[in-house]
């Protein structure tokens, strides 16, 4: 006998996801938001399958096992806001954990949920400068990247006295790492730059791809996009960059100041649909860039052509290059092995559902195994240098330093550079995290 729907225990269909309803006064209309946390939060308590995701869900099932009752209705509502604060919208719990997502009946995406209390959070003005400041990155990226000011900036980064006047002043933890900034970005790097190779079509891609460089690539690794680019052309594959380019937009979603991720869409999807009229597809080094691009600016504004346009033109690197691999577009010379590499997969590549492409590549390789690490690294962009979360960060990515340590490997590394840096933090045995797209160059020789 069949088991009808309203009976049933989870999904068995893939998640799917409804647009993100954020220009309605109903969003931002907090009673209704309460209601709405305290019925998921119940459902998410009468489960208890995330709790060793993030430190969300600990902290909600300590409020409710602390509480009278010993049920969410014992919680008080003041409390709902240290859920939100320690969700950092890593997808994970939707993607990989949750029985209840879309189409299941019970409707459950926490991550939005968390993103609309966020918002409601920010409109009502409950938000430090330091918030403002670490997810203004074009303005710091500028500001940081001027000649002198960067060797400045990196050396007082390093300095114990001036992080501890950091940590009293901005709430930035002493001990957290702090990325470098250089002088030449990596879009000065690339002006004039234009490809000698011929693109060559595939049944799904271009053959030219235009490199979104991201406000963290260009100015505090931009050697990992010259590595990009000597990859792909050593591909046959022509490179790119926008006429010109703003922040994605992600770290002002996970801050809840959803009208600049409205005004950083309004700058770059023209520029960017351009591109893709002219012939080009689309990509990024960062991963929660191209989630934005794929995901959130789609769910945000799903009746914008251009934003659906972009949208299906946006490729993760490595997931283009396993298409091309497909029909035999892939150069598989490689001249040196890497052997044993400890990856670890990046939560907002994971949430694209495109598979394990990094290690697919990497595993081409002769000679070379690669680990997979599936564990989210805690790091969030700012959750991890925050004073109040530092600590929880550091307790989150501590199973995927271990498995780091365990591999005995010769390189580690993640698409999330600022992942990798922080497990780097975690190891503090010298050895430094490389991005893959940096061994896939080591391999080829170039």
């Amino acid at each position: 006998m069949a088991v009808s729907d309203s009976r049933r225990e989870g999904n068995l269909e893939a998640p799917t996801r409804h647009p993100l309803d954020w220009q309605s006064a109903d969003f931002y209309d907090e009673s209704s938001l309460f209601k709405e946390l305290e019925r998921v939060y119940d459902i998410c308590h009468g489960c208890r399958r995330c709790v060793s995701l993030c430190q969300s869900f600990p902290t909600l099932f300590d409020l409710v096992d602390e509480s009278e009752t010993f049920e969410v209705d014992g919680v008080e509502k003041e409390d709902y806001w240290k859920v939100v604060d320690h969700c950092y919208l890593c997808d994970l719990c939707y993607m990989t954990k949750c029985p209840y997502v879309p189409p299941h009946e019970w409707n459950l995406d926490f991550p939005h949920l968390m993103l609309r209390a966020k918002a409601i959070k920010y409109r009502k003005g409950d938000v430090t400068i330091r918030d403002k400041i670490l997810t203004s990155t074009d303005a710091v990226g500028s500001f940081a990247g001027i000649p002198v000011v960067a060797q400045v900036v990196n050396a007082a980064n390093r300095m114990g006295p001036t992080r501890k006047l950091l940590e009293s002043v901005l709430g930035v933890h002493a001990d957290a790492k702090l990325p470098e900034y250089h002088s030449k970005p990596l879009r000065r790097r690339l002006r004039g730059h234009a490809s000698a190779v011929q693109a060559e079509a595939t049944e799904k891609t271009r053959g030219r791809v235009a490199l979104f460089t991201t406000c963290y690539m260009n100015r505090n690794e931009p050697h990992v996009g010259e590595d990009f680019i000597a990859v792909y052309e050593h591909n046959g594959i022509p490179v790119t960059i926008p006429s010109d380019e703003r922040c994605c937009g992600m770290p002002k979603l996970e801050l809840g100041n959803l009208e600049a991720v409205a005004e950083a869409k309004a700058f770059n999807i023209p520029i960017l649909a351009k591109l893709v009229d002219d012939g080009w597809d689309l990509t990024a080094l960062i991963p929660s860039c191209v989630l934005m691009f794929k995901q959130e600016l789609p769910l945000m504004f799903p009746d914008d052509p251009d934003v659906q346009k972009v949208k299906e033109a946006f490729f993760d690197p490595f997931e283009y290059l396993m298409l091309r691999h497909r029909e035999g577009k892939l150069n598989t010379e490689f001249k040196n092995p890497l052997g044993k590499v400890a990856y670890h997969a990046a939560c907002h590549q994971r949430v694209q559902n495109i598979g394990p492409k990094t290690r697919e590549t990497l595993s081409l390789i002769p000679d070379t195994a690669v680990e997979i690490i599936e564990r989210c690294s805690g790091h969030d962009g700012t959750y991890a240098v925050k004073k109040e979360f530092h600590d929880s960060a550091m307790k989150i990515v501590r199973p995927v330093v271990s498995r780091v340590k365990n591999a005995e490997a010769d390189h580690y590394g993640s698409d999330c550079a600022m992942a990798g840096h922080h497990i780097e933090h975690g190891l503090k045995d010298g050895r430094v995290a490389e991005h893959p797209i940096t061994l896939l160059r080591q391999a080829y020789g170039i």
